[in-house]
């Protein structure tokens, strides 16, 4: 599963759209939640980020992000 987190650089300031960013991770698990808790907790261990939003990417999304947004998966 191929998730796609927007996250703040910071977590001083607060939060603004203009700012925020994504980065696409891939996680297996069982279930959706549970690879949403793995991803939090990937990028809470690695990362100093502030994190917004996580979601799941059906395979039309993830078509549409590799082709039209800055798609590259991360790894830590």
């Amino acid at each position: 599963m191929i998730y796609k987190v927007f996250y703040q650089e910071s977590k001083e300031r607060s939060p603004r759209r203009e700012l925020t960013h994504a980065l696409y991770l891939e996680v297996d698990a069982a279930s959706e939640l549970e690879g949403r808790i793995i991803a939090r907790q990937l990028v809470e261990d690695n990362t100093s980020y502030n994190i917004e939003f996580i979601e799941l990417l059906s395979d039309n999304h993830l078509e549409y992000e590799k082709t039209h947004a800055d798609y590259k998966l991360t790894e830590f």
